[in-house]
């Protein structure tokens, strides 16, 4: 009975929210930095992946079901330079409250943007300005009824300052995960279900909502846990025709880029491969479709969508780093600390 009510109840919620987030017009969404990747571990798998079960508490922050006993008093910093003067952190704890494993998750990201030149309408020197956002989540998670199902949730408190201009909003996450004897895990969360509570001006914007869904099995023969992440499943077509790859022939006639059905499916698709995932030194390869279609150039080979990393652990400390290809003009570096309080 206890299972049908708390099946019910997330279905009415998915049904509230989706119907929601349709109903806004089409266009960009607010609070973008939500979906950035929140650990090297994550971001060296290939940015999105969402079936990190175990110690890692940064898990937490992007899906709030892998909150398990494991994390107890485990303290999580990261960080990476983005682009130009762009840097982003992020820090997560968790803390189990009894014996029966009722673990709470506390969440932190930052991002700032740097330094800007301020110039009014005539193009006078105004003054220096700046721009940062920020997110405080708390999440919780528990097993359905002894069955193999976690449900988790987070709760985010956002807080977004541009120059003069700030807002706040509020969202949160839910996510189901599952694994089996065989040991495959499958997940399903729905991020960033929210609101703006104060706009920067007059107009309310929509949050970046998206639904991934992902799956994972380490090999019974080998030492290699392979991850694969469906992202945004909620939005057909993903894929937008690229400006820079228009044709224009010799009578004027302009011809976009053509995205074929096998295109569209394969943006969705991130893959990742970890090797001795539970070891004291462990290796991650990621890749992201959308990404290296996104921000590749015709006729060069840059491998946008790559990425990689590795993880030693150090007694009860854990470092990890991870490299990422964006484009030939920028790529990230992320390190990240995390720290078993125990």
């Amino acid at each position: 009975m206890y299972l049908k009510r708390t099946v019910l109840l997330i279905l009415i919620l998915i049904t509230v929210f989706l119907d929601n987030v349709y109903s806004q017009s089409a266009g960009e969404s607010t609070y973008q930095f939500l979906n950035i990747s929140t650990s090297p571990r994550q971001l060296a798998l290939g940015g999105k992946t969402i079936t990190n079960f175990g110690s890692d508490v940064t898990s937490g922050l992007y899906n709030p079901s892998t909150i398990n006993p494991e994390m107890d008093n485990i303290l999580s910093v990261n960080y990476f330079s983005y682009f130009s003067d762009i840097s982003f952190g992020s820090l997560s704890y968790a803390y189990t409250l009894d014996n029966r494993g009722n673990t709470i998750h506390f969440g932190f990201s930052y991002i700032n943007y740097g330094d800007f030149m301020g110039y009014d309408e005539y193009g006078n020197f105004t003054s220096e300005f700046t721009g940062n956002e920020s997110v405080l989540s708390v999440g919780y998670a528990n097993n359905i009824n002894n069955l193999p199902i976690r449900i988790g949730a987070n709760l985010k408190f956002i807080t977004s300052t541009f120059e003069q201009y700030n807002s706040y909003g509020l969202a949160a996450d839910f996510g189901l995960f599952y694994t089996d004897e065989n040991d495959i895990n499958m997940s399903l969360v729905f991020r960033n279900i929210g609101f703006q509570i104060k706009a920067y001006d007059e107009v309310r914007e929509s949050l970046p909502f998206e639904v991934n869904l992902g799956f994972s099995q380490r090999l019974d023969n080998a030492p290699i846990k392979w991850h694969l992440t469906l992202e945004n499943i909620q939005k057909w077509p993903i894929g937008l025709s690229n400006p820079s790859r228009i044709i224009t022939d010799l009578d004027g006639n302009v011809t976009e880029e053509n995205i074929s059905f096998i295109n569209e499916l394969l943006r969705h698709a991130i893959i990742g491969v970890e090797i001795f995932p539970e070891s004291i030194f462990s290796v991650q390869l990621g890749y992201s479709f959308r990404r290296s279609e996104e921000l590749k150039i015709l006729e060069q080979r840059n491998f946008s969508g790559v990425s990689f990393g590795f993880g030693m652990k150090f007694n009860k400390l854990r470092f990890n780093y991870s490299h990422a290809r964006y484009s030939s003009a920028s790529n990230v570096n992320y390190v990240g600390l995390q720290i078993d309080l125990n």
